[in-house]
């Protein structure tokens, strides 16, 4: 499919039309959240993991409150679910989305009494410094991209392209050329177990990675709603980055080339006359070659190998020790592996509870002038291998290099 054809897909402009007309009430109601819906729990939100971690304490860096724009209160309401509102540094100035019900909804639940009809209308305010991005996946980039041109620092729910290489390359060099921050808000990174590997990995406990595995298990037997029906069949692994943080996210690194294999799906959605992306794989597993010159599995599925059994977690081999549920290695002084403590006020959240500690390190990023944790050269490292993974599928695993992202 040519680029042009999949992005008039996805033209939200055309959709507000539609649902004016009263034609896109079918879509619409399938959009409404999932923590309504008594029958339905999306995995990921059922484990809080907000449990109190009693060694550390949030140490304020400034007194200054940064503004903030959200975007995006679809079937997971992640505009809300991040803890903006909540934090103490953070002014919540207006927010958006583009149904009416739902912008209203968010602005009820985050105190904001602005609102806009569109992420193109927000970020016009020139009182907003800030915009967290979690609007439907194709239009991460674009979005992201407009935000930047608009002069603010911007935040994305993952993952930071969706399919295209070419909007990665955009992406990359357009974080660059405005000088402000970007940070995809990828929720392994603050499981406790990824930041256990990270920290001990960091103070050489490890050693050089020799294996990692990834795994993002997400039975769904009736799929997840989403805008236009995006979710709908689309591609396993353009959506990896749950799992692919576990090497990307523990060390730093990248993924050099990709060989991957795709489960046919018995599911209607991943019929590739049924999908809009001609895909007709349910799970995809990736074998990497990494930059650390070891190799890496990880595996992506939606479909009904698992039937239910759901899993954001991985493991590490290293030349010193090795990290599944603990450390086992030749270090014996350990670094302290404690997650970072929350501000007062803000929950740990859904995916093990990581949503409020992603808030903090972007907004205390901007209060310090520096760099993010999940930086755009580790955005895209964790996402684009996943597309080449999806290309190499097709090809019935052909080995396929992958774009390299540093700064």
């Amino acid at each position: 499919m040519k680029k042009k054809q999949f992005n008039q897909l996805f033209d939200r402009r055309d959709f507000i039309k539609l649902a004016g007309l009263g034609l896109g009430t079918g879509i619409v109601g399938m959009q409404y959240s999932c923590k309504s819906n008594q029958k339905v729990v999306i995995q990921g939100f059922e484990d809080s993991g907000s449990e109190a971690e009693s060694s550390k304490i949030w140490t304020p860096v400034s007194d200054r409150k940064v503004r903030v724009g959200l975007v995006g209160y679809g079937v997971c309401e992640f505009a809300a679910a991040f803890g903006f509102q909540d934090h103490p540094n953070v002014e919540v100035v207006a927010v958006s989305d583009l149904i009416p019900e739902r912008c209203a909804k968010l602005a009820e639940v985050t105190k904001c009494k602005k609102t806009y009809s569109s992420l193109e209308e927000l970020i016009k305010d020139d009182s907003i410094e800030a915009v967290f991005v979690a609007t439907d996946a194709p239009s991460h980039a674009k979005h992201c991209i407009e935000v930047l041109n608009h002069g603010k620092h911007v935040a994305c729910a993952v993952p930071a392209v969706f399919g295209s290489l070419e909007d990665a390359e955009k992406l990359f060099e357009t974080v660059k050329k405005s000088g402000l921050k970007y940070m995809m808000f990828e929720t392994s990174m603050f499981r406790a177990d990824l930041y256990a590997m990270r920290q001990i990995y960091l103070a050489g406990g490890l050693g050089t990675l020799a294996y990692a595995e990834g795994e993002y298990w997400h039975y769904s037997k009736d799929g997840i709603d989403s805008f236009k029906n995006w979710r709908h069949g689309m591609p396993p692994q353009w959506y990896p980055t749950h799992s692919d943080a576990y090497f990307v996210g523990v060390t730093g690194g990248s993924f050099l080339e990709v060989s991957c294999l795709g489960l046919p799906s018995k599911f209607e959605r991943y019929q590739p006359q049924n999908n809009i992306y001609k895909n007709p794989f349910g799970t995809e597993i990736s074998f990497y070659r990494t930059s650390e010159g070891g190799t890496a599995r990880m595996g992506r599925s939606s479909d009904t190998y698992g039937h239910g059994y759901g899993s954001e977690t991985g493991r590490v081999r290293g030349t010193k020790g090795s990290y599944y549920e603990k450390y086992e290695g030749l270090e014996e002084n350990l670094p302290d592996v404690t997650r970072p403590a929350l501000p007062p006020g803000v929950p740990g959240g859904g995916h093990g509870g990581s949503h409020g500690r992603l808030t903090d390190e972007f907004i205390t990023a901007i209060l310090q002038d520096r760099k993010p944790l999940v930086d755009i050269a580790m955005s895209l490292n964790m996402t684009v291998g996943g597309i080449v993974a999806h290309q190499s599928a097709m090809r019935d695993g052909e080995w396929l290099k992958i774009p390299q992202f540093k700064l």
